[in-house]
């Protein structure tokens, strides 16, 4: 454990500052400033000898929360960083991006403010990135076995780095130029810059995984032309199929998907050249959902000049404190305030959205909402509460509704269900030989879970390849997923 009396003489949860919004709105790195190793020790010496660890129950990775606290306390980072490695392929992934449902678990929380996990985490990996203590752990021997896995987000790129590691020759396809998925193009480099996983993908390279971008698999090459040249393959192709508003107007110009957006920033920052891009400079900016994908929307807009952002969502607002049908070690739903909120605009909640109204050029200029009011269980516009918001740019993040499945059910004949691709307890489909890692199996989820399943995949490939594995298996398919 880490310091016996550190919750007691450190009572106070001290996170790194966020920079100024008037200078982190200039420009698109991360939003928080560096932590300086004091505080993080201190905060690290807060996690209390409670017994019964709930922090592992909270973290779908099974992460050895208290052992790399008390190493951090101790200042052993080398030995933390090894810790957490056990676990976690990715820690300055979920360090900054997951939303820490292990806090919500911690011991400490059920009186006091919880032991900064994310922020511990985080700065492990980054003193073990800065110190060279992150190095290529490539297998001692090949097996002769080789695997493909199509999708490169958190749980591809997990999957990927496990089986090499077991010495079986990987090939990660990536339909986009980019390898990284969502960690990629999905995320703001206000959250997450790309340098972070620019070096995990160098350290993949090393071990031996082979990347291929630019590969669309079921378009370039068949579902099952790729099963016939690998002895497996995983599908880890994410959670794509936006959820959409089919209201009137919604085909304006100027209504947008939200990743259709996000992407195309993502790309500028990359340097790339963007033609027609979705720009929110000079415009009234409306985003519709209140969850992530909505936050990155409005920071977006913001950065690119919006004259004003509005943010709808269409239940209630969440309560600040754990109510009480979400009791500790619960992961409740809370009323967050992220950077992107900090940065200005408006959160609405209880407003549905009705309609879209063009101007004289059949553009969008306006949305018609009305407060929402529950019928039989169901979210219906209040009649008579109808109201204009000038919107000159309208950005859906509602969800999203599962994976892109036409190819797979044409070429591989795999079954869906409910969207996503139907698997058993050990992540193989129908098909022989080919599995489902991450949220193309369990739908939209958390990173750390995408992680975890990609972890478990991984083992079972190698028990399916080998008759039996050493790997790590924290999850199955039938567990349930913390609500977001």
């Amino acid at each position: 454990m880490a310091d016996p009396k550190g919750f007691l003489k450190t009572r106070d949860r001290v996170v790194p500052p966020r920079r100024p919004v008037s200078l982190r709105l200039m420009d698109w790195k991360e939003v928080y400033e560096q932590g300086d190793a004091a505080t993080t020790r201190a905060q690290a010496g807060r996690c209390m000898d409670c017994g019964i660890p709930f922090c592992h129950q909270g973290c779908p990775l099974g992460n050895l929360i208290p052992e790399w606290n008390d190493l951090t306390w101790r200042g052993e980072g080398r030995q933390a960083i090894e810790r957490l490695h056990a676990t976690n392929n990715f820690p300055e992934f979920t360090g900054r991006l997951c939303p820490a449902p292990c806090e919500s678990s911690c011991v400490l929380s059920i009186n006091q403010p919880a032991v900064t996990i994310k922020q511990v985490e985080v700065a492990i990996i980054d003193t073990a990135f800065a110190n060279d203590w992150v190095e290529p752990h490539p297998p001692e021997r090949l097996t002769g076995k080789t695997i493909a896995v199509v999708g490169s987000g958190p749980a591809g790129l997990a999957a990927a780095q496990q089986l090499t590691r077991a010495g079986h020759t990987v090939a990660v396809f990536e339909r986009d130029d980019r390898i990284g998925g969502l960690l990629r193009y999905g995320i703001p480099d206000f959250k997450m810059e790309k340098k972070h996983l620019e070096t995990r993908l160098r350290q993949m390279q090393a071990e031996g995984t082979r990347f291929r971008a630019g590969v669309n698999i079921g378009v370039d090459i068949a579902w099952d032309d790729l099963r016939s040249r690998y002895d497996a393959v995983i599908v880890a192709t994410g959670a794509l199929v936006p959820r959409d508003l089919p209201i009137p107007g919604r085909d304006l110009p100027g209504v947008h998907f939200a990743m259709e957006y996000l992407v195309q920033q993502n790309k500028l920052g990359a340097g790339d050249s963007v033609v027609d891009q979705i720009s929110a400079e000079d415009k009234h900016v409306v985003v519709l959902g209140g969850g992530d994908t909505g936050a990155d929307c409005i920071g977006t807009a913001h950065r690119q000049g919006a004259l004003s952002v509005t943010n709808l969502a269409i239940g209630i607002q969440p309560p600040t404190e754990r109510p009480e049908d979400q009791p500790w070690p619960m992961a409740p739903n809370l009323f967050e305030v992220t950077s992107a909120h900090e940065e200005g605009g408006e959160r609405v909640y209880l407003a549905s959205t009705v309609e879209f109204l063009h101007n004289d050029v059949g553009e969008v200029r306006a949305i018609r909402v009305a407060e929402t009011e529950y019928l039989d269980g169901r979210r219906v516009p209040k009649s008579g509460t109808e109201r204009e918001i000038p919107a000159d740019l309208v950005l859906l993040a509602l969800g999203f509704t599962g994976t892109e499945s036409e190819t797979l059910e044409e070429q591989l004949r795999v079954p869906m269900e409910r969207g996503n691709v139907e698997r058993d307890a050990g992540y193989q489909t129908s098909e022989a030989g080919v599995f489902v890692a991450g949220d193309a199996g369990r739908g939209q989820s958390l990173i750390v879970w995408a992680i975890a399943e990609g972890r478990a995949a991984a083992a079972a490939v190698d028990r399916f390849l080998e008759g039996e594995t050493l790997l790590p298996s924290p999850v199955r398919p039938t567990d349930h997923a913390i609500s977001i």
